[in-house]
C-alpha cells in the first residue's frame, strides 16, 4: 500500500502553492477575514483554470477524474495556506449529490456551498457562493442565504440557508459524500498543522526570553517534536482513509483519520500559540489564522466525539 504521493500529485500540489504565493499568499485569507472576498475569488478563478473545480468529477462530466488521494493532496495544501472559501463543499461534498448540469458548473469553477442537517447546519461563505444547497434526510434542495453566524475562525463565515423544493437522495450516496467531506477536512487539518509547526519553528529562532532564543529551551523543543510526531502519524491515516473511501472500512478509516488529524492540528495550534505568546492572538499576525482554523475544522464535518464513537462501533464489530 502506497502512502507517498506520486510525481503527478506532487506537481499538482506545487502548482497550488505557486498559485497561492503568486496571488498574495497570506494576504488572501487576511483580506477574506476582513470582509474583502475579491482576492479569494480571484484565486478561485485561477484554480478553476487549473481544473481544480472538477478534481473529483469524472472526465465525461468535464472533470479531471481525480482519486480520493488526489483530493487529500490538494486539501492539505489548501489547509497549509488557509485558503478561504467553500472548497470542501464544492470539491468533496457536492459532486456526488448534484445533477449533471450542476456538476458541469462545478467543473467550470462555480463557487458552491451547502449545509447538512445535524452534521453542518450552517453553510460556509454562502454570500460568496453562486450555488447554495440545503441537505437533509428528505433530500437536497437549492437554497437562499439567510442570517450570518459567527465562527471561531475569521476566514470561515457561516450562514443559515432557506431551502426550496427537495430532490430525494439515496442514503448511501449521502453517507459517502459526507465521509468524503470529513476526509477533506482531515487533510486540511494536517495542512494547517504543518503550517503552524513551520511558523512556530521559525518564530522560535527569533523570539528571545531571558537573553536567549526560546527555541534553545529543551522543554519547547520537546513540544515541537511532539507536534512533529503527531502530524507524521496523522498523515498516513488520512491517506489510508482515502484509499479505503470506496471500501467496506470507509467509515472507520475516515473517522480515525479525522480524529488523528484534528488532535494533531490542535496540538500544533497550542504549541504555536505558546511560542508566539500574545502576538498569536492578534488579527495582525497571520499565525492567528491557523490557530483559530484548527479547532474550527476539528469540530466541522463530525466532531471528535462523533468520529471516536464510529471508530469504537467499528472495532466492536471486529
Amino acid at each position: 500500500m502506497r502512502f507517498l504521493p506520486t510525481d503527478e500529485q506532487l506537481a499538482f500540489a506545487e502548482a497550488v502553492d505557486e498559485i497561492v504565493d503568486g496571488h498574495g499568499g497570506t494576504d488572501i485569507p487576511q483580506a477574506w477575514a476582513a470582509g474583502d472576498t475579491a482576492p479569494g475569488l480571484e484565486l478561485w478563478r485561477q484554480f478553476a483554470e487549473l481544473g481544480l473545480g472538477g478534481l473529483r468529477l469524472p472526465e465525461e462530466d468535464g472533470g479531471l477524474g481525480g482519486s480520493a488521494v488526489d483530493l487529500v493532496v490538494v486539501f492539505e495544501r489548501l489547509g497549509y495556506h488557509a485558503v478561504p472559501g467553500p472548497y470542501l463543499e464544492s470539491l468533496a461534498l457536492l459532486p456526488r449529490l448534484v445533477d449533471a448540469s450542476t456538476r458541469a458548473e462545478l467543473a467550470g469553477g462555480a463557487v458552491a456551498t451547502a449545509c447538512v442537517e445535524r452534521v453542518a447546519p450552517f453553510a460556509l461563505d454562502a454570500d460568496a457562493a453562486a450555488l447554495r444547497f440545503a441537505i437533509d434526510d428528505e433530500g437536497i434542495a437549492p437554497a437562499a442565504a439567510g442570517a450570518s453566524i459567527a465562527s471561531l475562525a475569521r476566514v470561515r463565515r457561516l450562514n443559515a440557508l432557506t431551502p426550496g423544493a427537495r430532490t430525494p437522495l439515496d442514503r448511501e450516496t449521502l453517507s459517502g459524500a459526507l465521509d468524503e467531506a470529513s476526509l477533506a477536512a482531515a487533510a486540511q487539518l494536517v495542512g494547517a498543522g504543518e503550517r503552524l509547526l513551520h511558523e512556530a519553528v521559525e518564530y522560535a529562532k527569533i523570539r528571545e526570553q531571558f537573553g536567549q532564543q526560546v527555541g534553545a529551551y529543551q522543554a519547547l523543543k520537546h513540544q515541537l517534536a511532539d507536534v512533529r510526531v503527531a502530524l507524521s502519524f496523522a498523515r498516513p491515516l488520512v491517506h489510508a482513509a482515502a484509499l479505503a473511501l470506496d471500501g467496506p472500512t470507509r467509515a472507520r478509516d475516515v473517522s480515525a483519520a479525522k480524529v488523528a488529524a484534528g488532535a494533531a492540528a490542535r496540538r500544533a495550534a497550542r504549541t504555536a500559540l505558546q511560542v508566539h505568546g500574545a502576538i498569536g492572538y492578534t488579527a495582525e499576525h497571520p499565525v492567528g489564522l491557523w490557530i483559530a482554523l484548527a479547532p474550527a475544522l476539528d469540530a466541522a464535518w463530525g466532531t471528535p466525539t462523533f468520529h471516536r464513537a464510529r471508530v469504537s462501533r467499528a472495532l466492536a464489530r471486529v
